[in-house]
């Protein structure tokens, strides 16, 4: 396996890959160059050490620099947002991009039911960690939307690994500066609304980043699609207002009800009548504690990991992915890594989602053993 992520790095260097309808995919700082994409011999040693060397997530080139943006024009770029200030109950979610990066377990890089190279349709970077200086929310969340800024200005996707869900407030709000106020819709897995006004008088909590969002007119409350919502919090006044808002909500009840695979269904149509832009928001505690139990307020009667990566896949398949976000993994409460590699494989069924996306764009063939090459 270690020679696959040194191939993979090699190829992802010669050429921009299609987009759907088979135009070519360019980025917006209007260079006309072919992409820089070397890594130097050292760096992809580095790269392909399967639990050592530099803790990139998916073995992928590690970016500091925007200038570096500019000149690699990647697909996608992974960012860290370590913050938890915002974290009601168990604090802990600011050290899960450096478990995500570095303790989960790499799979390799070819997606058997897609039957694709992940990596051979997408071009994906690591772009470090935003700044977030201890007990300072504004200057965190300041720094967290001036680096996803970075990203989504340059027309690339950015991947945001969380850090609690609070962090979801400046990173989509850095995506939908640059799509518009409106354009972006979001489809929000989590055993929580997310909608309060504010607790014990925090504004900026990791409970009330759906509402500050609505509120600022960034993503209005008819674009959203939440799913896996349960157990006795928030409240009936807070629903009210949702209603008001016009938001939409998948309960596990209904799932429980109707079948996962109808509800799927349903809100994958909901999400694409909503906007042009789609922004995937999964907070880990939207899985079953037996699935996800690091994380800090954990809710049992959730969804299967199973289910999840498959409908996170389905969402960015269908959709124009304008941002994807992963947040409340709490390493510290984690048993096995369980919740690490769920989180990471969160993170590989988006990217394969997205590059089977340009690769039927593209007219290309899927390779065995997908049912989709029969």
């Amino acid at each position: 396996m270690g020679q696959g992520h040194l191939v993979t790095l090699r190829r992802a260097n010669d050429t921009d890959r299609s987009a759907p309808g088979g135009s070519v995919c360019r980025m917006s700082s209007g260079h006309d160059h072919k992409p820089n994409r070397e890594v130097p011999p050292g760096m992809a040693e580095q790269l392909d050490l399967p639990y050592a060397g530099v803790a990139s997530f998916g073995h992928r080139p590690f970016l500091t620099e925007p200038e570096q943006l500019d000149s690699w024009r990647p697909d996608v770029a992974i960012v860290g947002a370590p913050f938890d200030v915002g974290t009601t109950n168990r604090p802990g979610a600011r050290f899960g991009p450096r478990a995500i990066r570095a303790t989960a377990y790499e799979p390799g890089t070819y997606h058997m039911d897609l039957g694709l190279e992940i990596f051979d349709w997408l071009e994906v970077v690591d772009f470090g960690d935003a700044y977030c200086p201890h007990g300072q929310t504004e200057v965190s969340h300041a720094n967290i939307k001036e680096r996803v800024h970075a990203i989504a200005s340059r027309g690339i996707v950015p991947v945001i690994l969380g850090g609690d869900h609070s962090i979801t407030w400046p990173a989509a709000t850095a995506v939908a500066d640059f799509h518009g106020y409106g354009n972006v819709g979001i489809v929000h897995f989590d055993a929580h609304a997310d909608t309060a006004d504010e607790i014990e008088g925090n504004l900026a909590s990791h409970g009330t980043p759906m509402r500050r969002l609505i509120e600022s007119g960034a993503v209005p409350g008819s674009h959203f699609v939440q799913v896996g919502l349960r157990g006795y919090w928030p409240p009936q006044d807070t629903f009210e207002w949702m209603q008001e808002q016009k938001m939409t909500w998948h309960t596990m009840q209904e799932i429980w009800d109707r079948g996962f695979k109808t509800v799927m269904g349903q809100a994958v149509s909901e999400a694409l009548a909503k906007a042009d832009k789609l922004y995937v928001s999964v907070d880990i505690d939207v899985l079953d504690p037996a699935h996800a139990p690091g994380t800090g307020t954990p809710e049992p009667g959730g969804l299967t990991s199973a289910d999840l990566l498959r409908m996170v896949r389905q969402l960015c398949y269908e959709h124009d992915v304008a941002g994807v976000d992963v947040v409340e993994v709490a390493p510290a409460y984690d048993h096995a890594e369980l919740t690490v590699n769920a989180a990471h494989r969160v993170v590989f069924e988006a990217l394969a989602g997205m590059a089977a996306r340009r690769r039927d764009g593209a007219n290309a063939k899927p390779g065995p053993p997908s049912p989709l090459a029969k």
